[in-house]
């Protein structure tokens, strides 16, 4: 929830201050798509590697959908972007 308003936020002060409201959303939603993805990373090392290591991952861990397994995390992806292109095609 708290990634849903920090996009809004965000989003709100780059539209405000520069008028592009498309630049706001997309910066804030390539912070959360990252952030999101490395999460997944980690959860899927901590799953499915024997040793642990980040080397042990398979390029496409990340995307894996065993590692995005609930509500919250699909949320915490789906969310920030779903707000940013609602507040984009208000202004």
């Amino acid at each position: 929830m708290i990634h849903i308003l920090v996009t809004a936020i965000i989003q709100i002060a780059v539209g405000v201050a520069t008028g592009n409201w498309w630049i706001g959303g997309l910066a804030v939603v390539s912070l959360y798509l990252g952030r999101e993805h490395a999460q997944a990373e980690y959860r899927w090392i901590e799953r499915y590697t024997l040793d642990k290591l980040r080397a042990s991952m398979p390029w496409w861990g990340g995307f894996d959908l065993r590692v995005w397994d609930t509500f919250p995390r699909r949320l915490g992806l789906v969310g920030p972007v779903l707000v940013a292109i609602i507040i984009a095609l208000l202004f």
